[in-house]
């Protein structure tokens, strides 16, 4: 044994052995390997208590329309700058109905499902991808009045989306806001991507804008957006494929602005990108290489 370190060389290889085990573990730790922090409580909040209960026969469906006495849903589906985009009118009666939902009802890391399985295990009507705030340990996640996480992320990127218990939303940067400071808001559900794509009725975004680190180019779209009060636009786009190219985020800002919202904001994109509808999946979910669901964290859905 001694004659064998005593090479130096042999150090060297066992040296590069235990950092490339070290990179390995750091890769799987952070991209692949679960950690459950908190479950989420299955307790309705006290704005779901005052809600309304459904009134089954008044429950009106169709392929593109979902109505009751409190969801109003319309499904829209049309082509613009070469790209299939699915568009959701959505009018609510309560904000109670703009709901969130976690993969497994769990808050923490590389806790995945597929945006259609979350949204069957909470009957949502509608629902699309979130904010995938389990890719990384930053960003402020609060969901259904419940704060998951306090870390805000850093001066640059950090435009959050704030929906307070009336359904309102307002875009500030987490950076000069302590969550606390949030609280006299009211805040009902708080999304930490971005970027804001439209404030007080003006595109926020150009042509060369483009998420942090991200190429500038043409993606699959989700996002959402706000006309007045309790009346929202769901927009979710394909990408990435010969059939569809995706839309840049001025392009995804200009389809908002055109609909008359006062805000609107970018979910995470991608191969993520996915709108649930009326129990299917509506649009083509895709990676570039195949037709596929991606598992995420989380989901943004109106429903019970």
């Amino acid at each position: 044994m001694i004659k064998f370190f005593s090479k130096p060389y042999r150090w060297t290889v066992i040296f590069t052995l235990l950092l490339t085990m070290s990179f390995i573990f750091v890769l799987l730790d952070t991209f692949v390997i679960p950690k459950s922090i908190q479950s989420v409580e299955t307790e309705p909040t006290d704005t779901e208590k005052a809600a309304p209960e459904l009134n089954k026969s008044a429950v009106v469906i169709t392929d593109n329309i979902y109505k009751d006495e409190n969801i109003k849903i319309t499904i829209e589906t049309y082509r613009e700058y070469d790209t299939t985009i699915y568009v959701a009118d959505v009018q609510l009666t309560d904000a109670a109905y703009l709901k969130t939902a976690l993969a497994g009802n769990t808050y923490g890391r590389n806790i995945t499902e597929k945006t259609s399985a979350i949204a069957a295990a909470h009957n949502a009507v509608l629902a699309v991808n979130g904010d995938y705030y389990g890719f990384r340990d930053y960003g402020y996640v609060l969901r259904n009045g419940t704060v998951y996480r306090n870390i805000a992320r850093s001066a640059g990127d950090d435009e959050a989306l704030l929906v307070d218990e009336e359904g309102n939303f307002s875009v500030f940067h987490e950076s000069q806001a302590g969550i606390e400071s949030l609280y006299n808001k009211n805040p009902w559900q708080i999304f930490s991507f971005g970027p804001a794509l439209v404030k007080n009725g003006q595109i926020m975004v150009d042509s060369t804008s483009e998420i942090s680190g991200k190429s500038m180019r043409s993606n699959p779209r989700t996002a959402i957006g706000q006309i007045s009060s309790l009346h929202y636009i769901f927009i979710v786009s394909d990408g990435r494929t010969n059939e569809s190219a995706g839309l840049s985020l001025f392009e995804l800002a200009q389809e908002f602005k055109e609909k008359d919202c006062i805000t609107a904001y970018n979910l995470d994109g991608g191969g993520s990108s996915t709108m649930y509808f009326n129990g299917e999946v509506i649009n083509n979910p895709t990676d570039g290489r195949r037709i596929k669901e991606r598992e995420v964290s989380d989901i943004v859905y109106c429903g019970y």
